[in-house]
C-alpha cells in the first residue's frame, strides 16, 4: 500500500518548547530507510506562545490555523489511497489526523496510547494546554472550537480506548465516565500483559467500525527509558512493552487505517534514547503499512 509520512511540527498545545522540532529530526532519521512520499507542516516562527498561567485557551486560534491545512492535506492523500503516518508535534495535531481519517473512512474507532487521557475541556482544563484536550475534541465531547474545520463523522466515545494512562485530572475522570470511554491504565498493562490489553482494545475500537486509528504518544513510556517528551510521567511502561504494543498493532494492520507517533521532544532527550525508540516504532509501522496485512518483525 502507498504510504505518506506527514510531519506536524507544532508544540502550540503545550507550554514546553521543543516538540515542534521532533518531526523534522525523525523524518531525517528515516531518510535512509523510507523512500516514499512525505509532506511537512511547521508552526510559524513568528508565533509567540501563550504562557500565561490564567489562560485556559492557550494558542487556540494558532492551533486551529495549523490544524486546518494539515487536516485538508491528510483527507486529500487518503482519498488517493495513501496510508498516513503522522509524526508530531504535541498531541493537539492529532485532532487533524484522527478526524481526517474519520472523514475519509466513516465510522472508525481509535486507540489512544498515552500516559494521559487528553480528555479535558476548556471548562475543566487546569493548565490551559490544549494538548490535554484533543481526544475529547475528536470524540465530539465539547471542544468544538478545536474542530471547526471538520464536517464529517466524529469518532464515537464507545469506540475509543485509552491504553497506558496514569495521569488523569479529577474533572477529566468525570468527563471520561460521562462520555463512556474505555481506559486501560499502566497498571492494567503490568497486571494483564500487553497482549490481553490490546486484544480488548482492538475488540472495542473495532466493533462494527470501518477501521481503527492508532495514536501513539511516546510519554506512555517511562521517562527513565524515554526522557525526550515534554510532559514526562513516571512509572510508565518499559521499552520492551512499548515495542510489544507496536508489534501487536502490526499483527492487526488490516484493521488499522491511520497511525500517529507524537510528543518526541529532542530538546529533552538524553543520548538520543527516545529518538531511537521512535525511529524503531516508525520503521516497523512503515514496513507493515507498505505490506498491508503482512506481519513482519523488523530489527533495527
Amino acid at each position: 500500500m502507498k504510504t505518506i509520512i506527514v510531519g506536524a511540527g507544532s508544540d502550540l498545545g503545550v507550554h514546553i518548547d521543543g516538540a515542534h522540532l521532533g518531526p523534522v529530526q525523525l523524518m531525517n532519521d528515516l531518510k535512509g530507510f523510507y523512500q516514499g512520499e512525505s509532506i511537512s507542516f511547521i508552526q510559524r516562527e513568528d508565533i509567540i506562545k501563550s504562557r500565561n498561567l490564567s489562560d485556559r485557551r492557550k494558542n487556540e486560534y494558532e492551533i486551529e490555523e495549523f490544524n486546518t491545512p494539515l487536516y485538508q492535506a491528510i483527507v486529500e492523500k487518503m482519498k488517493q489511497d495513501y496510508f498516513p503516518i503522522l509524526i508530531g508535534g504535541d498531541h493537539s495535531v492529532v485532532v487533524a489526523s484522527a478526524l481526517a481519517s474519520a472523514k475519509k473512512n466513516g465510522d472508525i474507532g481509535i486507540i489512544w496510547i498515552d500516559a494521559h487521557t487528553d480528555y479535558n475541556t476548556f471548562e475543566t482544563t487546569i493548565t490551559g494546554n490544549i494538548h490535554g484536550l484533543p481526544l475529547a475534541a475528536i470524540n465530539g465531547y465539547k471542544n468544538h472550537e478545536l474542530r471547526y474545520f471538520h464536517d464529517g463523522n466524529i469518532i464515537q466515545p464507545s469506540k475509543t480506548v485509552v491504553v497506558g494512562a496514569r495521569s488523569i485530572d479529577d474533572a477529566e475522570k468525570d468527563n471520561l465516565r460521562y462520555a463512556g470511554v474505555t481506559v486501560f491504565t499502566t497498571q492494567d498493562i503490568k497486571e494483564k500483559g500487553v497482549e490481553k490489553v490490546l486484544e480488548e482494545a482492538f475488540a472495542i475500537a473495532g466493533y462494527k467500525t470501518k477501521g481503527i486509528h492508532i495514536s501513539y504518544d511516546l510519554d506512555v513510556i517511562d521517562p527513565e527509558v524515554a526522557p525526550g517528551v515534554s510532559i514526562p510521567e513516571f512509572d510508565g511502561i518499559s521499552e520492551e512493552e512499548a515495542m510489544q504494543i507496536n508489534e501487536f498493532i502490526l499483527k492487526r494492520m488490516n484493521e488499522v487505517v491511520s497511525y500517529d507517533l507524537v510528543e518526541f521532544n529532542p530538546l529533552r532527550d538524553l543520548n538520543r534514547k527516545t529518538e531511537q525508540i521512535a525511529v524503531n516504532l516508525l520503521a516497523q509501522i512503515i514496513r507493515a503499512a507498505e505490506n498491508k496485512g503482512k506481519y513482519q518483525k523488523i530489527n533495527y
